[in-house]
């Protein structure tokens, strides 16, 4: 674990927004990774491990001050359905070292290393969808990585609240920052803010609860461009701390993204300006944005 208070401060409104990396697991499958249908990109650090680190280093080149590891799908109810129980720790060890090497060999600044966690899987089974399995999952997976030295710990894609709350309750006991991601989605046009996966569940729910956790920075993350708006109006309702955005562009079929009417990088920071303009403290982009995107945002926002 790294000395942070640079990007603390940066967060609580000194100087330029932060600028995170872009879609970790997209970059992989563009680089012509495979992608796995159980957990998704979470295999490449036992098979790809030299891509995974070469995309850690493309973001950082192109200005991403903080990186999220390659850990999404890496806790054990999304490895044990697909395989690989027996290889959790490893993986997520592998992921923060690659991580790290990347910084080591490329930065030019400091460089945050954010542990990315989540409580979806794409497995259907009930068990590895009660809050009691995915909180023990989550633990043993945030001690991995609070362990290996990541720097922040990142809950990505909160949706359902009996998950996210158990989640949350588990990855704010580490005594690491924590930062909480929920994800939007209007599922017909004209229709109600839901949860991005999920059109029965309500996305103000979700985010109500969260924001009673002392964490440092609520994000609005895999959420379509369209959506951002609302779903920044639902968070400042409930949150009154600092703000991140990193929409998501394309679309998905397991197992793998669709680069289909991707944002252009200009037109992501013409948005980015409209978000920073609402006191947003951090913009990046999750699955199908690149490198090139995250370079457009740093050369029109960073320090």
């Amino acid at each position: 674990m790294s000395d942070i208070s640079w990007l603390k401060d940066r967060l609580k409104g000194a100087g330029a927004p932060v600028i995170l990396d872009g879609g970790m697991g997209t970059a992989l499958e563009k680089n012509g990774v495979p992608m796995d249908d159980k957990v998704w990109s979470g295999r490449a650090m036992l098979t790809h491990p030299d891509d995974v680190r070469s995309a850690h280093e493309a973001f950082i080149e192109a200005g991403a001050e903080a990186i999220l590891t390659n850990t999404f799908s890496t806790a054990r109810h999304m490895l044990e359905p697909g395989g690989l129980g027996m290889k959790v720790r490893e993986i997520n060890e592998k992921a923060v070292v690659l991580a790290k090497e990347a910084v080591d060999r490329v930065a030019q600044r400091p460089v945050a290393i954010v542990g990315s966690i989540c409580e979806w899987s794409s497995d259907k089974d009930p068990n590895w969808n009660s809050p009691t399995t995915v909180a023990h999952a989550v633990r043993e997976q945030a001690e991995v990585l609070a362990e290996s030295g990541v720097d922040i710990l990142a809950l990505e894609m909160c949706e359902r609240v009996e998950l996210s709350e158990a989640v949350a309750d588990v990855v704010t006991s580490m005594g690491l920052p924590v930062w909480i991601g929920v994800s939007a989605r209007k599922h017909q046009e004209g229709g109600e803010l839901a949860s991005f996966s999920y059109a029965d569940r309500d996305f103000e729910e979700t985010v109500k609860m969260l924001s009673r956790y002392p964490v440092e920075l609520m994000n609005v993350m895999h959420t379509h461009l369209n959506d951002v708006h609302e779903a920044l109006d639902t968070v400042k309702k409930f949150w009154d701390g600092p703000i991140g955005v990193y929409p998501e562009s394309g679309y998905f079929t397991i197992p793998n993204w669709n680069f289909e009417d991707i944002v252009e990088p200009g037109e992501l920071v013409d948005h980015a300006q409209t978000w920073i303009e609402r006191d947003v403290r951090l913009v990046g982009g999750c699955c199908g944005l690149n490198a090139d995107h995250i370079r457009a945002l740093s050369i029109a926002f960073a320090n």
